[in-house]
């Protein structure tokens, strides 16, 4: 295929690592992470944890590199033609990569209104908007009237949530318009460090709060970090923590949604992905492990005590952030400064995951259809600024929970199962073990031949016939929906067919037209 343009590059091997690793360190890290260890036995959570990023993260992580750079020497930077590289025999394979370009879709739908939540907290930190909130059942008004959940005296409507909605999405777009080394490569090397300025910063400060009521000797932070780590092995029984540990994995290194397959379409041949895919999931665990559970849950137990940090851990992401922290950090001197950095910091993991949610479908326009990055941002902006208005206006009515299922659940594990089939049974290990190993830096032990052959997609396939045992039948009757948001929730899932099929669609005309041009 003659390419009327050329394709988008990075300008560096840092820019790469910066990128991915801005793509994976999110609001999971920072809130999801705590909420989840504190959850499933402290700990204990992490024995699992580590087991699957040593068996499914770590694979999944050179597997979607090498497929990445392999499908870019084709000119292709998305699933569809990344699939059908590797098996150019199967007619229909191409149509399983639309889960590439469809899950990174569906997230950033309405991840985009979250992101843009952080923005507005970190202008309300310094203009102390909150200040004078001090309990919980405050705080939660303050973020439902912000949502437009509930009027009340600080919101009347969702006017200044939407507000926020439109600068932050005008923002990522402009980061996308720029492109690959202009755009998101530029924001990152900014982005990335940034916040890890401000998260040691908040981490330091956790650290050093001592007991600040001398009443309650037991309230510090060892024990703080001790509700966090301290195993609790009888949950080790539970299939449960198996999974969420699992899912915590795919979410965290931003495996199994498409995205690093498209950034590393944009490497040479020659690029290192074995100690560079490395690098960058290194950076994201340290994010995690590190930060992520050094701040939210052990200031939690230091203000709040033993007895309610088991209902603040459990409370759910949203609450952890938007009401448990913003009520600690209310407790500090500068606290205005210090709800600008933790809110902010959120911002910076946001923005930088929005951006890479973005690249394959913008990347799909530009590779498969052949027009400029200027054309295709503006389709792109124009159809996924219509498809955030309902996870804005029906946030209340589970729209967000049911896109966050499908886009960020189970097609996510779906399409990591796909690919590690391609990946080790199709392209065939020994050939993929080749192509992993052209240009780097470092050998990969040879157990993970086996390991990405045999045990990755065993473990893949247990999660998938865990989910179908557990949640399908409930899951597709809606059995835990109230009967008033039903109908919310099928016109959720009729938009999502209509967009998959869409795609589906634009992926048949893609391809009769490189056939007409004689290309592969």
């Amino acid at each position: 295929m003659s390419r009327l343009q050329k394709r988008d590059s990075w300008g560096s091997r840092l820019g790469i690592i910066m990128a991915v690793a801005g793509s994976a360190v999110g609001l999971g890290n920072f809130l999801r992470f705590p909420s989840k260890a504190a959850s499933n036995g402290g700990g204990a959570f992490m024995i699992p944890y580590f087991v699957a990023l040593v068996l499914l993260g770590i694979p999944l992580m050179w597997i979607e590199w090498t497929l990445g750079r392999y499908g870019g020497g084709f000119e292709h930077g998305t699933a569809p033609g990344i699939f059908h590289s590797i098996w150019q025999k199967n007619r229909f394979i191409k149509y399983f990569g639309v889960i590439g370009i469809f899950g990174p879709l569906v997230i950033l739908v309405y991840y985009t209104y979250i992101e843009s939540w952080t923005l507005a907290y970190s202008f309300f930190a310094l203009f102390g908007k909150y200040s004078s909130l001090t309990d919980q059942a405050s705080m939660q008004s303050f973020l439902s009237g912000f949502q437009g959940l509930e009027k009340n005296q600080y919101f009347n409507g969702i006017g200044v949530a939407y507000t926020f909605f439109l600068v932050t999405f005008a923002l990522n777009v402009w980061v996308i318009y720029y492109g690959i080394k202009g755009g998101i490569e530029k924001l990152c090397k900014i982005a990335m460090p940034l916040l890890f300025i401000f998260g040691i910063f908040l981490m330091v400060r956790v650290l050093t709060l001592g007991t600040p009521d001398p009443a309650k000797p037991t309230w510090n932070i060892v024990n703080g970090l001790g509700f966090l780590w301290n195993p609790d092995f009888s949950a080790l029984k539970s299939a449960k923590v198996w999974l969420e540990a699992a899912g915590q994995i795919f979410f965290t290194l931003s495996v199994g949604i498409g995205v690093i397959l498209t950034y590393a379409s944009y490497l040479s041949k020659g690029d290192d992905v074995v100690l560079s895919g490395l690098t960058a999931s290194s950076t994201n665990e340290l994010a995690e492990v590190i930060l992520g559970a050094s701040i939210i849950i052990p200031a939690a137990f230091v203000f709040f005590g033993p007895v309610d940090i088991k209902a603040i851990a459990g409370s759910g992401v949203f609450n952890l952030g938007f009401v448990t922290m913003p009520l600690i950090l209310n407790k500090l001197p500068l606290a205005p400064f210090f709800g600008f950095a933790w809110f902010f910091l959120l911002f910076l993991a946001g923005i930088t995951s929005a951006v890479s949610l973005s690249q394959p479908a913008v990347a799909f326009l530009e590779d498969e259809f052949d027009i400029n990055r200027k054309k295709a941002v503006s389709i792109f902006a124009v159809v996924t600024f219509i498809l955030c208005q309902p996870a804005i206006f029906f946030l209340g009515r589970g729209v967000v929970d049911e896109l966050d299922f499908w886009g960020g659940t189970f097609f996510l594990v779906l399409f990591a199962t796909i690919e590690t089939i391609l990946f080790a049974w199709v392209f065939g290990m020994e050939k993929a073990w080749d192509e992993i190993h052209k240009g780097a830096d470092m050998r990969i032990p040879g157990i993970y031949k086996f390991i990405i052959k045999y045990v990755t997609p065993l473990f893949l396939f247990v999660i998938l016939g865990a989910w179908f045992w557990q949640e399908w039948l409930p899951k597709i009757f809606m059995t835990n929906v109230s009967s008033q948001d039903k109908v919310f929730i099928l016109g959720t899932r009729i938009g999502l067919g209509l967009v998959f099929v869409t795609l589906a669609l634009l992926v048949k005309i893609a391809w009769s037209k490189r056939k007409k041009r004689g290309a592969k």
